[in-house]
């Protein structure tokens, strides 16, 4: 595979990401995510939407329902930073994750060719991370309106902040699934890429009742006597939002 093509096919969430209840369960198999952000150029960054639609899903469709990958999915930027696009996929390991890269390229070269330039046309430059799911739901469809706060924390006190959204802000997040007002929300750690150290993930049916429920459940995180709150926010005082339109996901059979 050229240079050019692996640089535009590093993959992946979201990016957004996350299903079975991952919180709090000890049992629950590790779920890594790795996730390509992509700026692009927004005068035709649309085909790059079509050509995913038309070659590559149902190539990255075939490595879910083959084994390879547990989920994929292609996010839309809404509202947000300078990443216009995400494309990622979750493994059960990060030597797995690892190995995905090459296990894409190939499936790529011999459906679409060697010479295929993809996405590339329109998104020339990305950022790499991966991610480990730490809280959340993993595993289930997701909605079609998704949030993401990408937050800079204290290195060395980021585990503790693990342990309050596991055991302080999960519970909110859970209600608002129960009740309905979201689809899914998800907790994730940084194991190599940029300088973010931890992703949140929500997602809804619409962006009013995304926003809705994200206002609930930070008056319910930080509201006053709410110590946890304020902890984690010395903790993990900096983020950056996103809102994506989650274009296309799959997720391996139960």
């Amino acid at each position: 595979m050229n240079k050019k093509k692996l640089i535009i096919l590093l993959l992946p969430a979201l990016s957004l990401v996350s299903g079975y209840a991952v919180a709090q369960d000890d049992k629950a198999p590790e779920r890594y995510t790795y996730a390509t952000y992509l700026y692009c150029d927004t005068s035709t960054e649309s085909l790059a939407d079509d050509y995913v639609k038309e070659s590559e899903a149902p190539v990255m469709d075939k490595l879910v329902d083959d084994g390879a990958y547990l989920s994929w999915g292609w996010l839309r930027h809404h509202t947000g930073g300078k990443w216009r696009r995400i494309r990622y996929f979750q493994t059960d390991s990060l030597d797995s994750a690892l190995a995905g890269i090459g296990k894409m390229g190939e499936a790529m070269d011999a459906a679409l060719g060697k010479d295929d330039v993809g996405v590339g046309a329109s998104c020339k430059s990305h950022d790499d991370y991966i991610w480990q799911v730490k809280s959340g739901t993993s595993g289930v469809e997701r909605g079609t309106a998704g949030l993401s706060v990408y937050f800079s924390c204290k290195i060395t006190e980021e585990d503790r902040a693990d342990e309050i959204v596991a055991n302080d802000f999960a519970p909110i997040y859970d209600k608002l699934v129960e009740d309905g007002k979201i689809t899914s929300w998800g907790w994730q750690s940084h194991v190599i890429g940029g300088w973010f150290r931890r992703l949140f993930t929500m997602t809804a049916t619409d962006y009013t009742k995304l926003m809705a429920a994200r206002g609930e459940a930070l008056a319910a995180q930080y509201g006053e006597g709410n110590e946890t709150g304020a902890e984690f926010a010395g903790i993990c005082s900096g983020h950056q939002d996103y809102l994506w339109d989650i274009v296309h996901e799959k997720q391996a059979a139960n």
